[in-house]
């Protein structure tokens, strides 16, 4: 009978791998991989629900830190200027900031209750004459009694009043709680901030510290530059429209003069048109011609300020094109409400200032796609030659003689 040869395996030389001598093995670097994904996944969902339940804190410090940057400026000076300590003069610029918000709120309370209830007395009587037109057209009477009737149960009505103020004043308090929360901690970061600077340094090395200290101060010149100007923007706003709602007789000037300069300096775009709408409104309830010279009044100082003020008084601050601050304020309101559309112009500024400081730049190259149209510069028309009435009677006399 034939034999057949029964090969051997081969015997592994020494220095071959474990995975060489048998194959079906697994590798010995994929139990870590697994460890180390599994691990990473534990990590970056305690660290997501770790964000979530400091999301307010992390904002709150945020928003302080940015307040910082706004006051340094104004503690610095107060600091050279007149010698006092850091945590003194922190705490003047601090409680005037303070002192000029309760001012506009307290200013704002009476306008609100006036209006609110002359607007309750007014509405029957707007209804009353708005009905002629529904019950002529669909069929529908808009009546004070009627829609009184459809309130059957009152003590529902109540309960949900009361409810409701309960709710605002929960509310209240717990705004309350935020800015007090901010106060602290922007007073800890100006008040320490030298320190807090040498503190963050000191885990640097050399060149990273020039570079966050760069930033800083750019943090700072811009936030500062873009919370001044835009206060002494609003000053100038508030106190021409108090001149104007005065000399107009609408109720309630000082108030609703500052609202208009808070809040159209404030808002990007769109925030001089949501400024004027209160004061519009007022002014239409208690004069109808007084509403319109006081639009008037509105798109000429708007006019006045884009063309003449605005571009003196912040040309060495923040320059941000109106898409992008718009898109900031946007974005900032649906992070973090009011405090993150306030934040987000001089974040944006920052943001924009700090990249370009790093980004180099190159020559663009001329297409259809980039081309910019060049203003067209008409040339001036020379001046006409003036005779006089003596050279014209010369030249006459001379031409007779000839």
């Amino acid at each position: 009978m034939a034999t057949t040869d029964i090969k051997e395996p081969p015997v592994p030389r020494d220095g071959e791998s474990q995975l060489a001598r048998d194959p079906s093995r697994m590798p010995p670097w994929i139990p870590r991989l697994i460890l180390l994904i599994v691990a990473s996944a534990f990590a970056a969902y305690a660290a997501f629900n770790l964000f979530r339940r400091l999301r307010d804190i992390i904002i709150w410090l945020i928003a302080a830190l940015f307040l910082s940057f706004a006051l340094e400026p104004a503690v610095n000076w107060i600091v050279k200027k007149w010698g006092w300590r850091r945590g003194a003069a922190t705490g003047l610029v601090l409680f005037g900031l303070a002192l000029l918000l309760l001012v506009v709120v307290a200013s704002m309370v009476p306008l609100v209750v006036n209006q609110v209830q002359q607007l309750v007395n007014d509405v029957p009587m707007w209804l009353n004459q708005a009905s002629v037109y529904t019950e002529r057209w669909f069929g529908v009477e808009l009546t004070g009694q009627r829609i009184l009737e459809q309130v059957t149960n009152a003590d529902q009505a109540v309960g949900r009043i009361a409810s409701n103020l309960a709710s605002v004043g929960a509310f209240m308090l717990s705004l309350l709680f935020q800015v007090l929360t901010i106060g602290l901690f922007t007073f800890y970061f100006v008040a320490d901030g030298p320190r807090l600077r040498r503190a963050v340094c000191s885990v640097l090395p050399p060149r990273r510290q020039r570079e966050v200290l760069d930033a800083w101060e750019i943090a700072v010149d811009k936030t500062g530059g873009f919370l001044y100007s835009r206060l002494l923007l609003a000053a100038m706003s508030a106190g021409f429209s108090f001149i104007a709602l005065t000399l107009l007789g609408v109720p309630f000037p000082l108030p609703l003069a500052l609202w208009m300069g808070l809040v159209s300096q404030f808002i990007p775009v769109v925030g001089t048109y949501i400024a004027a709408a209160v004061p519009l409104l007022v002014a239409l309830l208690e004069d109808p011609w007084s509403a319109l010279f006081f639009l008037i009044y509105v798109l000429v100082y708007q006019q006045i300020e884009n063309y003449l003020l605005s571009p003196r008084i912040t040309a060495q601050t923040m320059q941000l094109h109106p898409a992008i601050a718009f898109f900031a304020a946007l974005a900032g309101g649906a992070i973090s409400g009011v405090l993150g559309a306030f934040m987000a112009l001089p974040a944006a500024a920052v943001i924009q200032a700090t990249v370009s400081s790093y980004v180099r730049r190159h020559e663009v190259v001329e297409t259809e796609l980039t081309r910019q149209e060049k203003p067209v510069v008409r040339p001036e028309p020379e001046p006409k030659r003036r005779r006089s009435w003596f050279a014209k009677l010369r030249r006459e006399r001379t031409s007779e003689g000839s």
